[in-house]
Parts: structure tokens; sequence; C-alpha cells
């Protein structure tokens, strides 16, 4: 598989931006070769419904210009639809527990929450920020447009708030006892 290629596929997956020096080491070769492959890559989109994004030193797959009014409107029915459930479930995890991982939420949840969180962060319910401990990773926060919509200027004034903390820090508890004890038994065993 060509090197143009394989970015192409590190792109899609990360979904986000990424740098240049990044996918060089990802790929385990010169910044000099991701830039000429960049620019393949960005050859090979012409007339087709991605295209690729360049901020500084940083790149990402996106929709091209063209097809601004088709995303427009998916967007538009997109927000229209009720954000259901799973919408409701990842919402309260983010409020009572956030900043929180995205893989903290997907536990808690017991399924794959990107879709979800995507979808928030598009009705301007939720954002992200980086992770200051794990630059891998990001943190997410609700916004203050959901805070005001909630009618609270903080998120202790959330419903039951301090029930819910303790609650959750209850099960945090538990759940590492379970994990020590598991562990344990382990070790024991060999």
């Amino acid at each position: 598989m060509n090197l143009s290629s394989k970015i192409e596929s590190i792109l899609f997956f990360k979904g986000e931006p990424v740098s240049t020096k990044q996918l060089a080491e990802i790929l385990n070769v010169k910044e000099g070769e991701i830039s000429d492959a960049l620019n393949l890559l960005k050859e090979s989109f012409k007339d087709r419904g991605i295209c690729l994004i360049k901020n500084d030193n940083k790149v990402m797959l996106g929709t091209s210009p063209e097809m601004h009014e088709v995303i427009e409107n998916l967007k538009k029915e997109e927000l229209s639809r009720d954000i259901g459930k799973a919408g409701i479930e990842t919402l309260s995890i983010v409020l009572y527990k956030g900043p929180v991982r995205k893989s903290e939420i997907d536990y808690i949840r017991g399924v794959n929450s990107g879709s979800i969180l995507r979808n928030l962060m598009i009705r301007g319910l939720v954002e992200r920020k980086s992770d200051e401990n794990d630059q891998r990773s990001y943190l997410y926060i609700p916004t203050f447009e959901l805070l005001s919509f909630l009618g609270v200027s903080s998120l202790e004034e959330l419903p039951e708030y301090d029930k819910v903390i303790s609650e959750l820090k209850k099960a945090v508890e538990i759940e590492s006892e379970m994990f020590e004890e598991d562990s344990q038994a382990l070790l024991d065993d060999e």
C-alpha cells in the first residue's frame, strides 16, 4: 500500500487534525515524504466528495466545498430529530461526571458513544477540549448554551447533583474493590 493511502486511512480513522510530524512518526518516514504524499492525496481527491484540509502543519479529511448544501441539509435533518435515550444518557454522563473521556462514557454506557457525542456537539450541547494529562484524548464538557437552556448557572444546581455525584463515587469505589479482588484472585491462582 502506498504512503498516500496509509495517510488517508490514518486521517479517516482519527477523524481530527493530525500533524505532519505525527504522521511521519506513525509511518516511520521523513516529514518531506509526508508532504509529497499529502500533495498526491490532495490531487487524488479532485472531483470527489472529500478533500484534504491543511492548517499550519496539521491536516485532516473534510467534505468538499461543493458538498456544502448537501451537508447543511443533513445537519438540519439531524438537528430536527429528538436526541433519544442514548443522547440523554450520554448528556447526563457529561453533565454529572464531566469533564469526562469518551472511553469513560463508553464504559458507563457499555457501547461506543462516538456518534452520539458527535450529534451532541453538532447541536451545541457538548464540547470537547484537550486533556492536559493525555494529549491523545479529549475531555467532554457541557456547553454554556446547555447550562443556559437548563436554567442553571453552575453544574451544582442540577437536580440531585450531590446525590448523583455521591452515588457515582460509591460505584467507582465498588468497581475498584471488585477489580482489586479479581486481580488478587488471579495472582493467588498462579
